[in-house]
């Protein structure tokens, strides 16, 4: 089963393909996001992948967070579900 994870503390020049090569590194990436301000603008510093089991999952956060990639110390975990009225 896939596992969706939050990757926090991005660099703004940082793109899903960036984060489809990083994390490809661990294991099987299903899907990479980096989110954007409405309207498609500027990248809000954090993105989402989804990879394609929970080893590959657990991989990648034991490799990947804290670990510096373009200055900035990743954060990476579990996504959490969105609840109704989360914006």
């Amino acid at each position: 089963m896939s596992v969706r994870l939050y990757v926090g503390n991005l660099s703004f020049d940082a793109t899903a393909d960036d984060l489809r090569e990083i994390f490809g590194q661990t294991g099987e990436v299903v899907d990479s996001l980096i989110v954007t301000r409405p309207g498609g603008g500027r990248p809000r510093g954090f993105g989402f992948v989804t990879m394609a089991d929970e080893a590959a999952g657990e991989e990648a956060i034991r490799q990947l967070d804290g670990q510096e990639v373009a200055g900035r110390a990743l954060v990476v975990n579990v996504a959490k579900e969105r609840q109704d009225g989360d914006s």
